[in-house]
């Protein structure tokens, strides 16, 4: 059975608490709501207000963790600083899962890459997650997405080098391409597995930028118009099908993310994660 992916042209808050809702599904206990802070000065992130009337619908916490890279999100105290100066702790409860450690370890016995996912330790503390992922660019891995945040997002700083490396922290920009995207997988999966399918997915397609949240001023401006927003219950098939949607435009900016994705051939990650089991890249696309 194909899985479901909603999608939408509109691009206002309301409209993503309208998607969110089409889901239909009980997010039980403490939800956490992992979102992308915005690196300091990057222009593109999708602001907290963006995102205010479905967290207020949802009620759960923002969540996010701390980098593995010279920035403003680093430390502890450098990130709990930037989420007050973006919004976010002025708006939300927020939780820097890995604000200390020591890190919770998340095995993954199948993993192709890496068997074990270092996160956050603060994740026990949530029954149920819901993934605010912002679509656009990324110069390692090609795009960004739900599986992104499930594996990087909730990746500790450590866990990040560790990922990057696929299991070699001292090999953070020197691993093998496909070997770093399969190491994505893999942790993507062993969150989806730690939350037992309570888990919704909101992907926006809006600043379509080459470049990630993580990068500061100088990330590239928006590449190509925006596109609407995707909702699902499966981070593969959502994931697809805003890769395919990115092809399907016709904007004639779109070949610049393409020239990204391929040239980092960010697809094998979906590839992958479909392997694993998290999902599937057969899908619905209803419109809205």
């Amino acid at each position: 059975m194909k899985s479901k992916v909603y999608f939408c042209k509109d691009l206002t808050p309301d409209a993503v608490l309208k998607m969110y809702k089409l889901l239909e599904k009980d997010l039980p206990g403490n939800i956490a709501i992992k979102v992308h802070s915005g690196e300091e000065g990057n222009p593109n992130f999708l602001r907290p207000e963006f995102w205010k009337p479905v967290v207020d619908f949802v009620g759960g916490t923002i969540v996010e963790c701390n980098t593995a890279y010279e920035g403003a999100r680093n430390t502890t105290e450098r990130h709990r600083a930037l989420l007050k100066k973006h919004g976010w702790s002025d708006m939300y409860p927020v939780d820097l899962l890995d604000a200390a450690g020591p890190d919770l370890v998340l095995d993954i016995p199948d993993g192709h890459m890496i068997k074990k996912n270092f996160v956050g330790k603060d994740i026990a503390n949530y029954d149920s997650a819901l993934i605010l992922s912002h679509f656009k660019g990324h110069p390692a891995g090609g795009f960004g997405g739900a599986l992104k945040q499930l594996s990087i997002g909730f990746a500790s700083s450590y866990g990040k080098a560790y990922i990057h490396g696929a299991g070699d922290p001292d090999k953070f920009w020197d691993s093998p391409q496909d070997h770093f995207l399969a190491s994505m997988a893999d942790a993507a999966s062993s969150v989806v597995k730690y939350f037992k399918g309570n888990m919704a997915f909101i992907n926006v397609m809006k600043n379509l930028s080459i470049d990630c949240d993580c990068f500061g001023a100088k990330a590239h401006l928006p590449c190509m118009k925006d596109v609407g927003i995707l909702v699902s219950l499966d981070p593969v098939a959502i994931d697809q099908a805003c890769v395919d949607l990115v092809y399907a435009s016709n904007d004639p900016g779109k070949g610049e993310l393409i020239e990204r994705m391929e040239s980092r051939h960010g697809i094998h990650t979906v590839e992958m994660a479909e392997k694993l089991g998290v999902g599937s890249r057969d899908y619905e696309l209803i419109g809205v």
